[in-house]
């Protein structure tokens, strides 16, 4: 097992983190952070045309197009590469979780396992805030390499109520950002054999309860090759699609991540390098009016190898909603960036996740639950839109059959950032009781299901709420315009998930990131190039 340490500070808090899509009733309890050690490191000068801070949907899109426009563009990543392949052991299990897991920490943070182990710049990072934990990905390749992979487009109306401010955007999204999305990424539904096999009983379960709770059942539609699950099925590849034992990575190859995908033709071009084990720690413009990345080159230890200080005339923030918020915010505290509009550190949401266990049912739920998260439900007369999808449990415990069953919908972006000078980091607040409405509606959905197909309901976040959907921080038309360019800050752009405020319209956030910076990436090339990079 590799022995690492983490590079970012810790925030100084301890407490239950909520729990995973991994299984029930799974609560991770918090421990000792321990900050990475550092050296005595060169400072290196750097002089770019572009920078964009990650790597996942945002960073990903933006990378290749502005390759595409003939952009020399650097790309900084805080993660590592996790190369896969036909039965590779690139990730830990869920069973045998190991530092390979974890940001930052000496310690797991999902699951409620209790092993410890020498800190390693791991695939998750959980953002402990006040009333709410965000789980953020840190890898080249960003969320997309640890999440299911559910890509889901929202309705028109429900875009709307999500995102007023972007209203108007709405049909050239679906007429071409969307589609690119969806055929950048390979997206298709589980097939009829495959659903058919046995790890898939769960699945089958689940589409068959539906409609007696209310629930219209749907496929949800994956970056998968199927390929390689049919290929688990037949025994060449050892187990990790077929048991759900995917949350902190794929192994065995297969998943059309943001890596293998934009990133790879991004590369591809010559013109984008992409620089992982780069932290940024700060952000600002210098007397020039240009911008000025203070960024640590570590190794997987997290030492500091090198302290690196980039001025570019352009910089694209893509570091997810909790990286590229925190760095904004402490722009601003610091006087780092000046007149940085006062809507940065607002309009946060948690997309209305919330993860239940549906424990015992009386249909036949299979020994194992293949995943990725196939199938789901939506209900048409919900008074708040809402989506209820199933994710295969990759563990089991003896005498229990427990199925992983996830609800998401609208809510306010009513969260917010501060910064905290003894930190030097900004924290997260969640009010309290914020999208309790919605959770009201999910869990009476909740208990439907239960009641249709037997067993009980048990909501594993009731103790510990957490997301792994956060969204806002920088919100459009009160932080950035419908293109991102941060208000009144010529070549500072926010392309990710920080700038939608809350949610996207009951779907998982992957999809509407991806869009948005697509049709973004367009008018940015047309109307800024040449004029601002």
């Amino acid at each position: 097992m590799p022995e690492h340490t983490s590079p970012r500070p810790a925030l100084g808090r301890r407490g239950l983190l909520g729990a995973t899509t991994l299984g029930a009733v799974a609560l991770a309890a918090g421990g000792q952070t321990r900050a990475a050690a550092s050296t005595r490191a060169a400072v290196t000068e750097l002089r770019e045309r572009a920078v964009v801070v990650g790597t996942g949907f945002g960073g990903g899109v933006t990378a290749l197009r502005l390759a595409q426009a003939g952009v020399s563009t650097l790309v900084l990543e805080r993660g590592k590469r996790w190369p896969t392949g036909p039965n590779a052991t690139t990730f830990c299990r869920f069973a045998n979780m190991d530092n390979r897991s974890a940001w930052l920490t000496d310690h797991a943070i999902v699951g409620g396992g209790t092993q410890t182990w020498t800190p390693y710049t791991g695939v998750l990072e959980a953002v402990v805030g006040n009333g709410m934990t965000a789980m953020c990905g840190a890898a080249v390749g960003g969320g997309s390499i640890m999440y299911h992979g559910m890509t889901l487009q929202p309705t028109k109306a429900d875009f709307a109520t999500s995102i007023p401010r972007a209203a108007g955007l709405y049909d050239d999204l679906n007429l071409w950002a969307y589609p690119t999305v969806s055929r950048m990424l390979g997206i298709s539904t589980i097939p009829y054999d495959v659903l058919a096999s046995d790890p898939y009983k769960s699945s089958r379960l689940f589409q068959d309860v539906a409609p007696r709770a209310g629930l219209t059942p749907f496929k949800v539609p994956l970056p998968i090759d199927w390929a390689y699950v049919r290929g688990e099925l037949e025994g060449l590849y050892d187990p990790t699609y077929t048991t759900s034992d995917i949350a902190f990575g794929v192994d065995n190859g297969g998943k059309h991540s943001i890596d293998v995908t934009y990133l790879a033709q991004a590369e591809s071009t010559g013109l984008v390098q992409v620089a992982p084990l780069h932290v940024v720690r700060d952000l600002a413009m210098d007397a020039n009016k240009k911008w000025v990345l203070s960024v640590d080159r570590i190794d997987t230890a997290g030492t500091v190898q090198e302290r690196i200080r980039i001025t570019a005339d352009a910089v694209f923030l893509n570091a997810g909603s909790p990286g590229t918020t925190r760095l904004l915010v402490k722009s601003r505290a610091k006087n780092l960036i000046p007149d940085l509009p006062d809507a940065i550190g607002t309009g946060w949401g948690n997309n209305g996740d919330r993860i239940w266990a549906w424990i015992n049912p009386t249909g036949d739920a299979g020994t194992q639950q293949g995943g990725p998260a196939c199938v789901g439900g939506r209900d048409p007369s919900s008074a708040i839109p809402l989506t209820v999808v199933h994710a295969g449990s990759p563990v089991q415990q003896t005498g229990v059959t427990a199925l992983t069953v996830v609800g998401f919908g609208i809510v306010d972006g009513a969260g917010t950032w501060a910064y905290d000078a003894a930190t030097d980091d900004a924290v997260l607040t969640w009010p309290t009781g914020t999208d309790a409405e919605l959770q009201a509606l999910i869990a009476g959905k909740m208990q439907d299901i239960a009641t249709a197909g037997g067993g009980l309901m048990i909501d594993t976040n009731a103790q510990a709420p957490s997301t792994w959907h956060s969204l806002g921080g920088v919100p459009m038309g009160d932080a950035v315009d419908l293109y991102g360019r941060v208000l009144g800050h010529k070549g500072l752009y926010v392309l990710d998930g920080a700038r939608i405020p809350g949610s996207t319209g009951a779907c998982n956030p992957s999809m509407t990131i991806a869009a948005l910076a697509e049709h973004s990436m367009r008018t940015i090339v047309r109307q800024d190039l040449g004029r601002v990079l």
